[in-house]
């Protein structure tokens, strides 16, 4: 059985992810969404609440077979831990390659664990977590790019972290 995992921040998690963990359990047999913590973002939701998110996501887009776990360090060692050989990522462009490419060098390195890349649904490749966030802090319509409940997470999120 190969197990693959779909590794990200997901501030929040998006249709774009959604897409990219669908294609991956139509490939391989196990699918695990990793969710991490990026030391050089300043994420906007907490990781529980995030991983919260992708798990009321899955569940409503019929991925019952697929779970979501928290990773507390670094992704190679939580890819050991579970048995995963494989790493699958989206990209929407060449900059998503340029970014990617040496961390994947990287997990093999240390690991020989091997990326493979997804290329983004051309419907879904303007959507972006960052670009999620932009939107919704000047009340643009975002329910269109994020599961169901997920626009009404955000939303909170950003009134509270304007009145703090």
């Amino acid at each position: 059985m190969t197990t693959a995992v779909c590794p990200g921040s997901f501030d929040p998690f998006t249709l774009g992810h959604l897409d990219v963990v669908r294609r991956a359990r139509s490939v391989v047999d196990d699918v695990v969404v990793a969710v991490a913590r990026n030391a050089s973002k300043s994420a906007l939701l907490d990781a529980e609440t995030r991983l919260e998110i992708v798990r009321n996501a899955l569940s409503e887009a019929g991925l019952d077979d697929v779970r979501a776990a928290l990773v507390p360090g670094l992704l190679v060692d939580f890819c050991t831990e579970i048995g995963a050989t494989v790493v699958v990522k989206g990209l929407r462009g060449g900059a998503d390659l340029d970014a990617e490419l040496p961390m994947s060098h990287m997990n093999r390195h240390l690991a020989g664990v091997e990326t493979v890349f997804v290329t983004a649904d051309p419907a879904l490749a303007h959507v972006s977590s960052s670009l999620v966030k932009d939107v919704a802090r000047f009340d643009g319509p975002i329910d269109d790019l994020v599961p169901a409940g997920v626009g009404t997470v955000v939303r909170a999120a950003l009134q509270s972290s304007k009145g703090a």
